[in-house]
């Protein structure tokens, strides 16, 4: 009667080691699977982050062409209106209270006055006159 139980317990162990044997097999299929995945979704997200940034500059490109085409073109359209600059301490000073002061841009060039047009180097201009 020893046999039986001797042979039915040899069965089990084999048994028991054979489940074992298969989990670790599977483990390891599991585990290159996993290895296999990451490389897998590593490369594909550097394609895909890489065809995006391609695809965003293709298509922000002429976006920005345009954008400082306008810029260009509200630049020239700004130049021709003339604006007023004020006389300062270190700015054109024989200049202030003159009632002869200009003082517009056109296109770009400050004419500071008709009797001097890019003004006077010290301060005092003969033609000053008070603009009271």
């Amino acid at each position: 009667m020893e046999n039986w139980q001797k042979d039915f317990l040899e069965i089990l162990e084999d048994v028991t080691d054979e489940v074992e044997h298969f989990f670790v097999g599977v483990t390891e299929i599991v585990d290159s699977f996993f290895e296999v995945s990451e490389t897998i979704a590593s490369q594909l997200q550097n394609t895909i982050e890489i065809e995006f940034d391609l695809y965003l500059q293709d298509w922000a490109e002429p976006l920005f062409d345009v954008y400082s085409d306008l810029e260009d073109v509200m630049n020239d359209l700004e130049q021709p209106f003339p604006h007023l600059v004020e006389p300062t301490d270190t700015r054109h000073p024989a200049c202030k209270g003159c009632s002869q002061y200009h003082g517009q841009v056109y296109n770009g060039n400050l004419l500071v006055c008709g009797m001097h047009p890019y003004g006077w180097e010290d301060n005092n201009c003969p033609d000053w006159q008070s603009s009271n």
